[in-house]
């Protein structure tokens, strides 16, 4: 596991890429919109957003905004697909 910190200022912008292994972006100050290809949308303070291995995305600000990325696999390993479904619990 790998943690990144991003910090952008009004009008920067990541271009669109491809990562090998899952990341969370997890935005602690201002607002980061995301394209991912097929949808578009914002991570706001506090919101996290899962970018699955080979997933195109792409970043923008317009405020300063703040963020860590965590890198969670190794390149080469296969990895699962990122899921928010709760474990269920057995009894």
């Amino acid at each position: 596991m790998r943690v990144v910190g991003l910090r952008l200022e009004p009008g920067q912008n990541i271009p669109a890429h491809r990562n090998a292994i899952p990341v969370a972006l997890i935005v602690t100050e201002g607002r980061l919109h995301f394209d991912d290809g097929e949808s578009q949308g914002e991570v706001g303070a506090g919101e996290m957003l899962l970018i699955n291995p080979g997933e195109r995305h792409a970043y923008r600000a317009e405020v300063d905004t703040s963020a860590f990325l965590v890198y969670a696999g190794l390149p080469g390993v296969r990895s699962r697909r990122w899921t928010l479904r709760r474990r269920e619990e057995t009894p």
